[in-house]
Order: structure tokens, then C-alpha cells, then sequence
């Protein structure tokens, strides 16, 4: 069973992929496709990050570590659908006019804390082989604390985009904050009983 887990874990992230895919192909995206891509490709970003976010918390609350082995594979998925989202904003919503794209980013708030949440996810992507959690050494692990920034500033982004129709965010703000308040409570336990 465990030699199909990954590979199924793998499948099962690249499935929202293909339901946009099939969308796409039956022009079902309703009547502004870009804007519904950057919107679904958003969302899985920030579900992507709180699953990888969630399966510490299992950890420990099970003792499974079971639950960590995807972690990684979780988190690269958050980039990579993230990848997508600012691909289809470039290209799409802004036709790669790199003018408009300076500006949009210099000018517009959410704009600006939804790149920086896709700078730490990007740094951290690149950082998260092997090869680089032994190269950077106790420095890792400060680097990938960052991933919480990078939630918080997804979750601002997308609240500030709704401005009206927010319980989206607003649910994946109190997930967001339920899994940060579980690691504060449990590092305090841990320090101070």
C-alpha cells in the first residue's frame, strides 16, 4: 500500500489540473475564462499550502509520521499551481506587457502581497532538495518558517481580490490561523512545561 501512496498523492494533486483542463477544452469557464482561471489557480495555491501546513498538526496529534513523508510534494504543488496563477495573470489578464506588469505591482497593494507570497513560495521551492536542506543547514529550517508569511500574505491577497463576497477567505484565514495557533500553543508547551 505505502509503494502506491506517493504516486497516488501525486495523481490526486494533479487532478484539479485537469478539471481546468476540461474546462478549458469545453470553453466552460463562463463568460471571463481568465479571470476564473487566475481565480481556481489561486484557490488551490492557498489549499495546497494549508494541506502541506495541515499534515504537522496530524503528526502529532496521531504520532503517525505518515503523515509528513508528502509534506514536501504538498508544498511544491502550492508552488506550482501558484506558478500558474502568475502565469495567467502575466499573460492572459496583462498579455506579458511587462510595462503594465511593473506598474500593476508597484501600484496595486494586493498585487504586491500576492507576488511576495509567490517570491517566499518560489524560495522555497528551490531550496526544498536534499541537496539544499544539507547546504543550508540550521538555516533551512529559519528559511521555511517563511511558508507562514507566505499563507498569511495569500490569504490577505485573496480577501483583498473578494473585497465583498470574502467567506472564501475568510475560511482559509481561520484554517490558516487554527494551524499557526497549534504550533504556537504546542512550541509554549514544549518551552515552558
Amino acid at each position: 500500500m505505502s509503494k502506491w501512496l506517493k504516486p497516488t498523492v501525486f495523481l490526486l494533486a494533479l487532478a484539479p489540473l485537469a478539471a481546468l483542463a476540461v474546462q478549458i477544452f469545453q470553453n466552460n469557464l463562463g463568460p471571463d475564462p481568465a479571470q476564473e482561471l487566475a481565480k481556481q489557480t489561486g484557490e488551490w495555491t492557498i489549499r495546497f499550502l494549508l494541506l502541506a501546513l495541515a499534515l504537522t498538526p496530524l503528526r502529532h496529534l496521531t504520532g503517525s509520521p505518515q503523515f509528513v513523508r508528502h509534506r514536501r510534494m504538498l508544498g511544491l504543488f502550492a508552488l506550482f499551481y501558484a506558478t500558474i496563477h502568475l502565469l495567467v495573470w502575466m499573460s492572459f489578464l496583462l498579455a506579458f506587457r511587462w510595462l503594465a506588469i511593473g506598474e500593476e505591482l508597484t501600484e496595486r497593494p494586493y498585487i504586491s502581497i500576492g507576488f511576495a507570497a509567490y517570491v517566499i513560495l518560489l524560495a522555497l521551492g528551490i531550496t526544498s532538495p536534499k541537496a539544499m536542506v544539507r547546504k543550508l543547514g540550521k538555516n533551512w529550517k529559519r528559511l521555511h518558517q517563511l511558508v507562514y508569511i507566505a499563507g498569511i500574505l495569500a490569504v490577505v491577497h485573496l480577501l483583498w481580490i473578494l473585497r465583498t463576497d470574502v467567506w472564501e477567505a475568510v475560511l482559509y484565514g481561520g484554517i490558516l490561523m487554527v494551524l499557526l495557533g497549534f504550533r504556537i500553543g504546542r512550541y509554549l508547551y514544549i518551552r515552558y512545561f
